[in-house]
């Protein structure tokens, strides 16, 4: 369980969450909703344990690290979208095979040797996907990750996470309430702050 208590952050002068508490159960599925600049990013990188908050406390972090996709791709530009996913996978002893599952899953099995300037914004999207889907983590964390994808490969990639999901806790922020949908997740709203 992953649990905030009276969290409070701010970005300057600018504060974002005052006396804020989420209670998180293993293998919940929550989608953040609401608009831009309601905090949903930082919210989820409060709860990945990337920010720290100025006050309250959150426990029940995954030590080892959470699979995490970010709003950018954030591929490495000189490695393929294979090596990209293997690199998570350093003690895996199978890395090649599953990386190359996933990828193919996701519809890139023809691009497992193709570098991340060679892909499309979407085929970029989907290697981010299944780099965090192999990732071992208790977390899945997904930053507006179907950004830039159409409705087919939408559903594709949302089948894939639900087959990999397993019992992890799963966590996205999104605009699309299909997309919650999709992935079988409650909505919490969030208001802008005041």
């Amino acid at each position: 369980m992953i649990l905030l208590e009276n969290v409070a952050f701010s970005y300057g002068n600018k504060r974002i969450f005052t006396d804020f508490s989420l209670e998180l159960a293993d293998s919940a599925r929550l989608a953040l909703m609401g608009p831009s600049g309601c905090g949903k990013s930082t919210l989820l990188r409060l709860i990945s344990g990337l920010l720290t908050p100025q006050s309250g406390r959150i426990a029940g972090l995954p030590q080892d690290g959470v699979a995490y996709v970010f709003q950018e791709s954030r591929l490495l530009p000189q490695l393929t979208a294979r090596e990209n996913v293997e690199l998570v996978l350093k003690n895996v002893e199978n890395r090649q095979k599953l990386a190359e599952e996933i990828l193919t899953e996701l519809g890139l099995g023809d691009e497992l040797d193709t570098l991340p300037s060679e892909l499309s914004g979407g085929m970029a999207r989907r290697v981010a996907m299944a780099r965090a889907l192999a990732f071992p983590s208790p977390l899945l964390v997904l930053d507006e990750a179907f950004t830039g994808l159409d409705e087919r490969t939408r559903g594709i990639v949302a089948d894939c996470v639900l087959r990999r999901l397993g019992g992890r806790t799963l966590v996205m922020s999104t605009h699309s309430e299909l997309e919650a949908e999709l992935l079988g997740c409650e909505i919490l709203r969030l208001a802008p702050p005041k």
